[in-house]
């Protein structure tokens, strides 16, 4: 017996992205749609010793955190496709039995039409020992020396706040944590002479 799918009841699957699924979703869709969800704001609220950091230097990645709302993409991705999607996204989301952010089915508005949908997400798991609250200094500093095997955790947050830009959307608190990022990585040598 299959597990039914959240889908929206246009038949539809909805994912709602915040963060570096606006720039690199991996999974096939029908449409991009800009969208909003109330109820949450996208938060550097994770330490990432994988993706973005290391156990010794850990990064810090966006989640969902309660309170707010938050401007991103709704994909809307073929019923067919879903389960395959769903299970892509859980295994990226979470590595292994690691519960970091949990999955929720919530209503967002899609800008465009003005008509709501329900919206698969991942929203920040506050009981895990990833959460976190930094400020935008220590945030700024763990960003700044963050690399894990996705790449720089630089990159990550200056990636999608330009893809934020390009949709119209202004984070005045994604802002203030690149506007405090150093000239050049905190690990990074001084070249001879200079």
């Amino acid at each position: 017996m299959s597990t039914p799918q959240p889908l929206d009841p246009d038949g539809h699957l909805y994912v709602f992205a915040y963060g570096s699924l606006i720039w690199r979703p991996g999974f096939p869709h029908l449409g991009a749609h800009p969208a909003l969800l109330r109820g949450f704001h996208r938060r550097f609220c994770l330490w990432s010793r994988f993706y973005r950091g290391t156990a010794e230097t850990p990064g810090l990645v966006l989640g969902l955190d309660r309170g707010g709302a938050c401007r991103g993409v709704a994909f809307r991705v073929q019923a067919a496709e879903a389960a395959a999607v769903l299970a892509y996204l859980d295994a990226r989301e979470n590595i292994g039995d690691e519960v970091v952010y949990t999955r929720r089915l919530l209503p967002v508005r899609l800008l465009d039409s003005g008509r709501p949908v329900q919206a698969v997400t991942y929203v920040a798991n506050r009981g895990h020992g990833s959460y976190c609250r930094p400020g935008p200094d220590l945030a700024a500093a763990a960003i700044a020396r963050g690399i894990g095997t996705a790449g720089a955790n630089r990159d990550y947050l200056l990636n999608t706040l330009a893809h934020l830009r390009a949709l119209g959307v202004r984070d005045a608190g994604l802002d203030r944590i690149a506007a405090l990022l150093p000239a050049m990585p905190v690990d990074c040598p001084q070249s001879p002479g200079g």
